[in-house]
């Protein structure tokens, strides 16, 4: 099939990383029912206890660490090998499994888990490694925090989402619930702008009526499939 989409752009979100078995945050046995989300995921949580905050995020980051992308991850990196069509990523998940799997334009809203950021100056810093309240930033010495979007703060890349999203002409969410603001609108957004939309998910997305096709199944299993049939 010749491909007649230019602008591309795919969402992704915690169903993708399941496969690759890393634990979610919201299902029945995800994290936030063995911790309380406001406690490690908010910036009041944080400021009250440094060293539970780093902690809970040194156990998510070793977990990454040894994760391997599945054949969803590896066919997105194939379909911007294999057409001309500008490809770009937005992905809801802390993880670094796109880029393990070699794929290019990533745009990581919420955050990622290799990086540290500068309370003082606000420089980034990767690590794998762990860190404590007592860590210092490697260009001024000030302490550090997760680079992760707590409850209640902004996306990252907020003004370069916007501008994908308006030009975009084939928007694919892959695994996502639909749920979670401000990603859960962007569909929206792609049909405002006559984007044809696609969700690829186990279970029916909250937001299904803004779908065109909805593809049900395992995502390592149906995007591949997608990949290989639509393009």
């Amino acid at each position: 099939m010749q491909n007649i989409y230019h602008k591309i752009v795919f969402l992704t979100g915690a169903g993708i990383s399941e496969e690759s078995g890393l634990a979610t945050f919201r299902d029945a046995d995800g994290l936030w029912n063995k911790y309380d989300a406001e406690t490690v995921a908010s910036l009041c949580g944080f400021k009250e206890n440094p060293p539970l905050v780093h902690q809970f995020y040194n156990e998510l980051r070793q977990q990454m660490f040894v994760a391997q992308p599945n054949p969803a991850h590896l066919a997105i990196t194939y379909l911007q090998q294999k057409i001309s069509a500008d490809v770009h990523v937005i992905t809801q998940n802390i993880d670094t499994l796109h880029e393990k799997a070699s794929t290019q334009n990533v745009w990581h809203i919420h955050g990622q888990i290799n990086q540290l950021k500068c309370l003082s100056c606000g420089k980034i810093s990767e690590t794998w490694g762990y860190s404590t309240p007592n860590s210092s930033c490697p260009y001024c010495k000030g302490k550090l925090r997760p680079n992760i979007v707590f409850f209640g703060e902004e996306i990252f890349f907020s003004s370069q989402i916007e501008n994908l999203l308006k030009n975009v002409d084939l928007f694919v969410a892959v695994g996502t619930s639909g749920t979670i603001p401000p990603a859960s609108s962007f569909v929206c957004e792609a049909k405002q702008h006559h984007a044809l939309t696609v969700a690829l998910n186990l279970e029916r997305p909250a937001n299904f009526d803004n779908f065109d096709i909805f593809i049900q199944g395992r995502v390592s299993e149906t995007l591949p499939l997608f990949v290989q049939d639509f393009f």
